[in-house]
């Protein structure tokens, strides 16, 4: 009867997964969950308990029997152990999970047995998590922040400073990849402190260098050089980066003693890739320093050594010193080096080389396209326009063939510029309509690229910030397990130390007492973190939504191809902007500079629709308007709407009101009115697909509010209703209070 009911629950475990697998709903918020594994008979915590979630997430219990996990509510915790029958727990909220075992009974094995096999566990289990961790490093950003943190989890309390090494850079590694070198180089710092490492001080030094840092990344680099036993390729790397370092310095006489140090160790250890890159890099420091011969020399040492190994590699070397001709102004040894490196490159079979086989630091791809457009460019530069535009055609189809819309733009600019200089004025205005239709297809797609870079950043600080907190539990948690272990010897010894019994006590629970208020503390100032974090979070948020709506009015202007107008446009807006930007990192401003702000983005807007409406902006003079302090931008989203949403479907021109007066001493009462169309009558003017998205500066105001309410206690009340009885226009009433 057991079995079968086991079997019944797989089926529908697995009936369920493969449902939710063939859906495509939202993935479902993970909390961290926390519980204790015990005895039922007679309460024994049970350590090395093997805990997981069918959603794949996985943690052991301590000594004391305690285990976080990272789970949603409604998965499935499984509770594993050589000493009990399996058993599952359904988490039904975030509450603490006590499960308690029946039939255990302690193993008979020493002690140093039963510790030797959780410690050996849960190092087999950091070093699975950490090539999780790697496995995920390009495709899955959070998923692999989130193994290196599981893998800090797994080690304990107490800790093992080599694996917390380890994983602290394997994270470093992460954000290096990712370009996010200000973290990778905190991340290194950490694995350092934890154990030094001859790979991490090389991966440290790399990751300044990488970020400009060239100074510190330099006297990382410095104290390796004398260290005796080291690999070949190692060595090679350091040289190489002392070579980067010094460049970047612009010390290129010791820029080139460094790399030569590093070659004639490639060489003599024939370590074909370092020879190559070491020769261009080489020759790069020379160009650097306009000895142009020797730059040549090597440049043709890197293209001879680069025939002798992968097509790709020779390509790579091909495009470098085809760039170096162009600088110098030989178009015709360009030219014939991006022809070779076109026939080499339709040999291979995706006609790309992608920069992730390329390393750290080294180009961005090298496509078709890209080619065919850099010989466009060198016949231009020689002034044989002919020549150049069949390159320039093929570069436009491949380009869009590929969706490479920057490639695109350029080379489509070029070919009309081409038609322009050989009096074929038709073809050049065509070809000049088709790059403005691809600069807008761009602006689109760096609108998406900006969204996505923001959501990034957002992962990112999540990730880190759990890290951190990580951290701190851990230093916490020794605290408390080293008080337990205490308790506990002083219970074995109570038959020869009973006069102490009392005393004890009495110190265990005052430690006790100060632990949980140092803990209480910790969760205040934490949350005062999130909070502000959160607020900047937001604020991040809301400059590029008004920035793109502004360049939207922008782009209005350019259509119409008024370019008075536009300009004009710019230079008032450019003054808005930096004034917004200066005010981004504040909480509260002066209302007068918000009021400032105001007037500046209405008279833009109504520069834009002068025909749809007017505006009146009244202030009662009896307000002392420096002593109010305000969210910057709070104010800005409801005046767009009222402009966007409801002024400007208004048959008849119409007015909008901004109008401040004081309620008593202490709270200030803005109004923002409108006599536009009214929300319900907006409502119903959207499109399908704006009725499936709420407007993101709105939702942006309401949670700024909700936080600054929370941290300044009800600081600021907004309401929002109709001006008329047949629900036409607006009003929107903030009530701001000094204190």
């Amino acid at each position: 009867m057991k079995t079968a009911k086991l079997i019944i629950l797989f089926v529908l475990l697995f009936t369920f997964v493969g449902w939710s697998q063939q859906r495509t709903v939202p993935a479902r918020e993970k909390v961290e969950i926390q519980g204790t594994v015990k005895g039922k008979e007679n309460y024994e915590p049970i350590a090395g308990v093997d805990v997981s979630t069918d959603t794949g997430y996985y943690a052991t219990t301590n000594k004391l029997g305690e285990f976080r996990i990272r789970a949603s509510i409604g998965d499935l915790l499984i509770f594993e152990s050589t000493e009990f029958e399996t058993v599952r727990h359904r988490i039904t909220s975030d509450e603490d999970v006590s499960v308690l075992v029946e039939g255990y009974s302690p193993s008979q094995r020493s002690k140093r047995e039963k510790k030797i096999s959780i410690v050996s566990k849960r190092l087999n289990n950091h070093s699975r998590l950490l090539d999780s961790a790697l496995h995920y490093k390009r495709s899955d950003l959070e998923k692999s922040i989130d193994f290196v943190a599981q893998s800090m989890a797994e080690l304990g309390k107490q800790g093992n400073k080599k694996e917390l090494s380890n994983s602290f850079s394997t994270l470093g590694e992460i954000y290096l990849y990712h370009k996010q070198y200000d973290l990778a180089i905190s991340s290194f710092n950490d694995a350092l402190t934890a154990r030094r490492t001859v790979k991490t001080e090389l991966l440290l030094g790399q990751a300044y260098i990488l970020s400009g840092d060239f100074t510190n990344g330099e006297a990382v680099l410095s104290d390796l050089v004398d260290i005796q036993g080291l690999v070949p390729y190692l060595r090679i790397e350091i040289y190489e980066g002392l070579g980067d370092a010094n460049k970047g310095l612009g010390l290129v006489q010791k820029a080139l003693d460094y790399y030569d140090e590093g070659l004639q160790i490639a060489q003599k250890n024939q370590i074909s890739p370092k020879v190559i890159d070491l020769n261009s890099k080489i020759a790069a420091a020379y160009a650097s320093d306009n000895r142009l011969v020797e730059a040549e020399g090597f440049f043709n040492n890197s293209l001879s050594l680069s025939k002798q190994v992968a097509p790709e590699r020779q390509i790579q070397e091909n495009e470098k010193v085809a760039d170096f001709y162009s600088e110098k102004n030989r178009y015709d040894d360009e030219i014939q080096l991006r022809k070779q490196s076109l026939n080499e490159l339709k040999q291979l079979p995706g006609q790309m080389i992608n920069k992730d086989n390329q390393g750290v630091g080294l180009p961005d791809s090298i496509t078709s396209q890209q080619i065919n457009y850099k010989i466009g460019r060198a016949y231009i530069a020689q002034d044989k326009l002919d020549e150049a535009i069949p390159y320039l055609q093929k570069s436009i189809i491949e380009a869009d063939s590929e969706d490479d819309l920057v490639v695109q733009k350029d080379a489509t600019r070029r070919l009309s510029e081409v038609y322009r200089y050989k009096g074929d004025f038709t073809k050049a205005l065509e070809t000049y309509q088709d790059y403005v239709a691809v600069v807008d297809s761009l602006y689109a797609r760096k609108e998406q690229e900006i969204s996505r870079a923001a959501r990034f950043n957002r992962e990112i600080a999540t990730q880190q910030n759990r890290i951190t907190t990580l951290e701190q539990e851990r230093e916490l948690s020794r605290s408390r397990y080293s008080l337990a272990v205490t308790e506990q010897q002083l219970f074995e010894e109570t038959s020869k130390r009973q006069k102490w019994i009392i005393y004890s006590l009495i110190f265990g629970m005052v430690l006790l007492a100060l632990t949980a208020m140092l803990f209480y503390r910790s969760n205040q100032q934490q949350k005062l973190a999130n909070n502000l974090l959160a607020l900047k979070s937001l604020r991040t948020q809301m400059n590029p939504h008004f920035i793109f709506n502004a360049l939207n009015s922008v782009n209005n202007f350019i259509a119409k191809s008024d370019e008075r107008s536009a300009n004009r446009f710019l230079s008032d807006f450019s003054v808005l902007m930096r004034s917004v930007l200066e005010n981004s990192e504040e909480d509260f401003i002066p209302l007068s500079k918000e009021l400032e702000l105001l007037e500046l983005y209405v008279k833009l807007e109504h520069s834009r629709f002068a025909d749809k409406f007017d505006f009146e902006i009244d202030i009662d003079k009896q307000i002392d308007i420096e002593a109010y302090g305000i969210p910057p931008m709070l104010l800005q989203p409801y005046i767009e709407n009222a402009i966007w949403h409801g002024l400007r479907y208004k048959e008849e021109k119409g007015l909008l009101k901004i109008s401040a007066k004081e309620l008593d001493t202490n709270t200030l009462q803005i109004e923002i009115e409108d006599n536009g169309i009214g929300r319900k009558k907006s409502a119903g003017l959207k499109t399908e697909n704006q009725k499936k998205q709420k407007s993101k500066g709105m939702g942006n105001i309401k949670k700024r509010i909700q936080i600054l309410n929370d941290m300044y206690k009800n600081k600021v009340d907004v309401s929002i209703s109709d001006v008329f009885e047949d629900q036409t226009g607006t009003r929107v009433t903030l009530k701001l209070r000094k204190d």
